[in-house]
């Protein structure tokens, strides 16, 4: 089946009880054993819930991989899929990404005595010279978040693949719509199934996906261990989500390039950082690596952090807040936002400025979208 039809299908047969079409919300804590030593597919639903199970196969599906496992946050699923990992073990990061990740390797991982190295992952000699004997893994997210720099996922897995890693890929940004980095190479794939996969701002949660029995074997272990699954509440407004994903992605998409092609010509943005634009320094990779560009990117204000809020005080459509992925549009600031929690010299290393602004944009009229900004814009 394609990605629409498994978007709605995958995992969600009719509910074998009464028929219901929409999987049903499963809220129990315990299911009752057929008899001494004879448990049922299910018998605790730390371990596993028919609503989760629903969601946990349509995700694997859309990723083109053979095993899901839903969080109960974005950093829960990133908090399992590191708990692979133990002391003396080495991981390589990309150095550029969210501010949520790099909090969790610098002031979580790291003093476990887990070393983690930043490594600019677009430089292939970079990413061989940083490998060492203890090296366990490769970081990495494309776009990135928010300065929307790509990496070449088949390099990055060629070289992981001949030293014996993993490769982990966040792949938020972009959902599977755009891109499914497990056909790459890519190993492990994150998400935050709070942006786009359910896309209405209303559940917060988290995904990971494989294609390898091994590591599946592994990160099931460590979320049933932990406890860091998903509730079947939350599933259930995730598998809801899903079901539009496609129809909303093409939105999201096609106003993201308008306004971005719409700012790269206004007299008082200095950059726009979109992957679809020609003037992206990546925009071939970009052609090549993904079927879109997702609906989320950043842009730099001539005239720094004081013209910089200035816009994000005048936005009347847009709304000032942290997230990303949902039907309406979002601004914000990742210097005082979404990375306050990285280290000024960290965030400014990477490219982090009082200038930049971040847009999530929504599904409203694209006419409407631009205006807002243009108001905003007239009054820096």
């Amino acid at each position: 089946m394609r990605f629409k039809t498994l978007a709605i299908h995958a995992g969600q047969e009719p509910d074998p009880a009464y028929g219901a079409v929409m999987t049903p919300i499963y809220q129990t804590s315990t299911f009752a054993f057929k008899g001494v030593g004879q448990p049922g597919p299910f018998d605790y639903s730390r371990s596993g819930n028919p609503t989760r199970k629903a969601l946990e196969q349509c995700i694997a599906a859309l990723e083109a991989g053979s095993h899901g496992f839903v969080f109960g946050t974005g950093m829960a699923a990133e908090t399992t899929v590191l708990m692979m990992y133990n002391a003396g073990d080495h991981l390589i990061i990309h150095d550029d990404l969210y501010g949520g990740t790099y909090r969790l390797l610098v002031n979580v991982v790291a003093p476990k005595n887990i070393a983690v190295d930043f490594v600019n992952l677009r430089d292939a000699d970079a990413l061989r010279k940083a490998i060492r004997p203890n090296t366990k893994a490769i970081w990495l997210e494309t776009p990135t978040n928010p300065l929307m720099n790509l990496i070449d996922l088949e390099a990055v897995a060629a070289v992981a693949k001949e030293k014996k890693l993993t490769t982990i890929c966040d792949n938020t940004f972009l959902s599977p719509y755009f891109l499914q980095p497990i056909k790459f190479g890519i190993d492990v794939v994150v998400h935050s199934t709070t942006k786009y996969i359910n896309g209405h701002s209303d559940v917060v949660g988290g995904a990971v996906v494989v294609n390898d029995p091994a590591l599946a074997e592994r990160i099931g272990f460590l979320q049933n261990a932990i406890g860091t699954c998903a509730g079947p509440q939350d599933c259930f407004l995730v598998l809801r989500g899903l079901k539009t994903l496609a129809v909303r992605m093409e939105e999201h998409n096609r106003n993201a390039l308008g306004i971005a092609r719409w700012l790269e010509k206004h007299p008082k943005i200095a950059t726009v950082l979109h992957p679809g634009l020609e003037s992206h320094p990546q925009h071939a990779l970009a052609k090549r690596q993904l079927k879109g560009y997702g609906g989320t990117f950043s842009f730099r204000v001539c005239g720094g952090q004081d013209e910089a809020f200035r816009l994000l005080g005048n936005v009347k459509v847009f709304t000032l807040a942290e997230s990303l992925g949902g039907v309406e549009s979002l601004i914000e600031h990742p210097f005082t936002m979404t990375h306050v929690s990285v280290p000024e010299d960290a965030r400014r290393k990477m490219g982090i400025t009082e200038d930049l602004i971040r847009i999530s944009v929504g599904i409203e009229d694209l006419e409407d979208l631009i205006a807002d900004l243009e108001q905003a814009l007239g009054k820096i």
